[in-house]
Formats: structure tokens, sequence, C-alpha cells
């Protein structure tokens, strides 16, 4: 079956719910499922629409005839087409467990996208593309040499047609210009339970902290490193008695689960970014 899923966000007001499932019904679209969350601090609406789609009019028409309504009701919308393909790339460096996860759930079909490429730092993990079928792009990367290396990656996802780049484990920060280009496009895993434990080495410093959770956060890259809005977080009891690369062992397993639930999020269009939060709609819709 195809489908139509539809992300709206509007300042709150009557009429909403009515205005926007009545363009559908007027043009016999069948809906399948609707989610929506008002934010009354800010006075804010989102919401999830997904119509079965038998193509009764063409997309370029449909998105068209919905801008209309969108000005008339002051919406901020997208739409998006469960038959078209979804491409991701991976972006990785030496670790393997979070791309091997995600190479092996889409294999299993449970991730539905097209993972098209993946594209290195270094050289580590060529074997296991190859094992998944998948190409693999070694660029190098130096602080003399990051603005052409950005480059290369840049012409790859264009030519690949990318729809997301996923960070999974790839230990270089994205520039400015790159993650304000693929705003909302890029996921990042970061291996400890933000917004505490930034930056570089986290289970050692959960370690040297004490502390008896530790997490891992997926989020969306922005300009600011570890600031971005987040997707998923989990965690996981440890114990004083539990060592720095026992915490490393522990939270790759978190690290995994984290990232695939963000990726599975963002390519089910189950994602929503309001400033720095996300509103994120259940699953199985």
């Amino acid at each position: 079956m195809s489908a139509i899923v539809l992300l709206i966000q509007s300042a709150d007001k009557k009429g909403l719910l009515a205005g926007i499932t009545g363009f559908f019904a007027e043009r016999d679209y069948n809906i399948l499922h609707c989610q929506q969350y008002t934010d009354t601090e800010h006075g804010c609406y989102f919401m999830r629409l997904k119509v079965e789609d038998h193509g009764q009019i063409a997309p370029q028409l449909l998105q068209q005839q919905f801008q209309t309504l969108a000005e008339t009701m002051q919406l901020s919308w997208s739409m998006h087409y469960s038959n078209v393909p979804y491409r991701v790339a991976l972006l990785v460096t030496k670790a393997s467990h979070c791309p091997y996860d995600l190479l092996l759930r889409e294999l299993e079909g449970e991730l539905k996208c097209q993972i098209s490429l993946i594209i290195g730092n270094h050289a580590d993990l060529e074997n296991m593309a190859q094992q998944f079928k998948k190409p693999f792009y070694h660029l190098p990367i130096t602080a003399e040499t990051k603005p052409q290396q950005e480059t290369q990656i840049k012409n790859l996802l264009n030519e690949y047609q990318i729809d997301l780049v996923v960070m999974a484990r790839y230990m270089q920060v994205l520039s400015e210009q790159f993650v304000e280009e693929y705003a909302g496009r890029v996921i990042n895993i970061h291996h400890g339970f933000l917004p505490a434990f930034q930056g570089a080495r986290p289970y050692h410093q959960a370690y040297e902290r004490g502390v008896k959770l530790i997490g891992a956060t997926a989020h969306y890259a922005t300009a600011e490193l570890d600031e971005g809005p987040i997707i998923e977080q989990d965690v996981e009891r440890v114990r004083h008695d539990n060592s720095p690369e026992e915490l490393v062992m522990i939270g790759k397993d978190i690290e995994r689960l984290v990232l695939a639930r963000a990726v599975k999020a963002h390519i089910e269009h189950r994602i929503i970014v309001s400033g720095r939060r996300t509103i994120v709609f259940a699953e199985g819709a």
C-alpha cells in the first residue's frame, strides 16, 4: 500500500484538524492515521497525518493545492510519499558497532531505506562495506584538507541523491557550512547522555564522576558541538566497580539501539524539529 505522510506545524488555533482532514476527505483520500500534539506553553500545534494514496492526484498538483490551504491557515508543512526510495549515507571512522547494526537492520527489512554508500576517513571498515555489498569511499582528513574532504563528501551525497546522512560514530566535527546546508538531514550518535558529558571520552568522564547511569544520545547535527535537537536517548544502570573499559562496552549496546531508533523515526517521517526540541510521534502509524 502506498501512502502519503504530512508533517505540519503552526500556531495553535481552532479549526486546524477540521481544515486539514477536510482537505483530504474532499479529494477522496482515506485517512489512515492522525497524531497531534499541542505545546500549550508556547501555543504551538503539531500534526502527523498519514493518508492512503491511490494516485488520485499527481504529487506536484497535490502539493500545489495543499500549499494554497497552508497559506490560508498559516501552516509550515512537508509531504512525503512512501513509494519514493529513501537514500541514506553512513559516515564512519573505525568503530563498527553502529554502522554494522544499521546495515543489518536494513538487510532484515527493519529499516525501510537504502543505505547507498559508506564514507570513511579511515579505511578500517572497508571490509564491512564489502560484506554488505556497499560502495565504500576512503576520504582521509587533516586540519589542512578538511574543506576539500567535505567537498568530496558533498559531491558523493549529490551523486547518490542522499536524503539522510548518519554519523555512525564518525569521529570528526562537520563544519558549520556543512551542517547548515544539510540542516535536519544529519543525525549524530553521541556516546553520552546529553547534555552531560559532552565532547570526547564521555564514558571516562562518567567514570571519574562515579555516575550510576550511563547513556547515549542521537541528535541532529548543528554548528554547536553536541547541542543539536535531541531525537532519542536511553540509559543503562552501572556500578562503582565498572571500569572505564566496561562502561565503553555497555555503552556500545545503548548506542546501537538509540541510533537505530532515531534513524527509523526520521525515515518514517515521525519527527518535527521545533527550535532546539524535537516532536517525535509514536511508532507504528
